[in-house]
């Protein structure tokens, strides 16, 4: 009982700060939800509205085609640097020159701050200044212009938060890789297994809770980027790279309404978990009931 009445008593910091800062701001933002309420309005006064947020949202086209386009950027970004993160921690285990240098030029991209490599990327893909526009003309004769196509804007957004998160992921997988016991690979190798039967067989699922985690992570990052996005389209053109972050933030900053961007806040974090869950099913329970049988 004294050891678990001191655990407890341990915990109670910790338990106390998520309680304010992680319980107490969602049940503000649960209770501003079923509200209409304008601060800057001329009643500021908020009024109970029941469910009437959530059946605005339903209708709202501009929602569901700022979700579309979330997932879509999610999918690319997400596969891209699992594949794209993996292949360079690969690359990484070996020894090749200047290996310490490539490591730390890799991992610069971290140190930047997302509305900064909005800012940079925005520099670099502004027509008649950047040097994106300029080569791509100059030597394929290609039209870039991100703020009047909506399919160059949206794969250059891709391409930003590719270039900026890669490293992490491939910091991740390296870890894990390096931690991988050599005796399962030696026995492949020597039941005579190719090099797909070993990645297949034996690499992958000794990674499988690592690249859980990372797509865990960076689907949730990838599901409410907003500065990197704001930084270098402003949502547009057309309103294609507004994704759910930046329609948020447009609903609740410059339309002042707080009760519907409360609402659509709440559905999208639900959106983002059943997206983890069926993720984790795929990837771990389904398999943990293979092994089993």
């Amino acid at each position: 009982m004294n050891s678990q009445k001191t655990g407890w008593l341990l915990l109670a910091p910790t338990l106390v700060i998520l309680f304010i800062f992680g319980v107490v701001p969602f049940l503000y933002v649960l209770v501003t939800s079923f509200v209409h309420w304008n601060a800057f309005a001329a009643d500021p006064t908020p009024h109970f509205a029941g469910v009437d947020n959530y059946r605005q949202l339903v209708f709202d086209d501009q929602f569901i085609f700022s979700i579309w386009q979330t997932a879509r950027f999610a999918f690319f970004v997400v596969l891209s640097e699992l594949v794209l993160g993996y292949m360079l921690a690969r690359l990484m285990l070996s020894d090749f020159p200047f290996k310490g240098l490539f490591r730390t030029i890799h991992a610069l991209p971290l140190m930047v701050a997302p509305i900064a490599v909005g800012a940079t990327w925005r520099l670099l893909t502004v027509p008649g200044l950047g040097p994106l526009p300029y080569f791509l003309d100059t030597f394929f004769g290609y039209d870039y212009r991100i703020g009047s196509f909506a399919d160059q804007a949206f794969f250059t957004t891709v391409i930003m938060d590719i270039w900026h998160w890669t490293p992490l992921v491939t910091l991740t997988l390296l870890a894990a890789l390096s931690s991988l016991p050599k005796e399962p690979f030696e026995q492949a190798q020597i039941d005579g297994a190719s090099r797909f039967q070993i990645f297949w067989y034996v690499t992958l699922p000794f990674l499988r809770p690592a690249i859980l985690a990372t797509v865990f992570i960076r689907m949730m990052d990838a599901l409410r980027t907003v500065d990197e996005i704001w930084m270098l389209t402003g949502g547009g053109p057309a309103a294609t790279t507004r994704y759910i972050g930046l329609y948020i933030w447009r609903v609740v900053f410059p339309k002042t309404d707080y009760g519907y961007g409360a609402a659509v806040s709440l559905v999208t974090l639900f959106l983002t978990i059943v997206l983890c869950w069926l993720l984790y099913v795929g990837l771990v329970a389904r398999r943990g009931q293979k092994s089993v049988n």
